[in-house]
């Protein structure tokens, strides 16, 4: 079947012209090299993106870790300020520090009218333990417990009334007072 053509005729001919069927010019060993370094150079692109992500996802990972250390120190740390804010802490640091009780309140009108009878607060002797009921008034009544449970009474006849007497005399020295935080 390898017999010797003749010359060929027509669209053949035409077709023969565009196409030579000799061997080829072209060498083939420039184009191997460039779809080498091609696929060669994206597997390396693609390794290097491959280890950037993980070093991304190792960083992550290490924040999420130091963000819940964090959040487990700030939920402990929120503890310990709710158990020192509670009255019982509160009045307890206070007995501790020496300080008491409060007496009657005595306030300052508008006018300059003294409100109320101030008196001066007492050192209730010391008790092992605070009791959890509020003690008893000198006339034998239960007095008026306040907010935070510390026993301050307040002797009938005496809180906010007005008063119409001149203005005492201020001998006690004013007291802070904190917000507790």
């Amino acid at each position: 079947m390898s017999a010797a053509r003749g010359p060929l005729k027509g669209r053949a001919a035409r077709l023969g012209r565009l196409m030579p069927s000799g061997p080829s010019t072209a060498a083939r060993t420039p184009f191997v090299l460039l779809v080498v370094l091609l696929l060669g150079g994206g597997l390396i692109t693609l390794l290097l993106l491959n280890s950037a992500l993980n070093q991304g996802s190792f960083k992550l990972r290490e924040l999420k870790d130091r963000t819940t250390e964090l959040t487990d120190e700030e939920q402990a740390l929120q503890r310990d300020v709710d158990a020192d804010a509670a009255p019982d802490a509160l009045e307890r640091r206070a007995r501790e520090l020496g300080m008491v009780p409060g007496g009657s309140p005595a306030f300052l009108g508008p006018d300059g009218k003294v409100l109320g009878e101030p008196t001066v607060a007492a050192s209730p002797k010391p008790s092992p333990k605070p009791s959890s009921t509020p003690p008893r008034a000198p006339d034998g009544g239960t007095g008026d417990p306040t907010p935070s449970g510390a026993g301050q009474t307040t002797a009938p006849g005496t809180g906010t009334a007005p008063r119409s007497t001149a203005p005492a005399p201020d001998t006690t020295a004013p007291t802070p007072t904190t917000s507790g935080r």
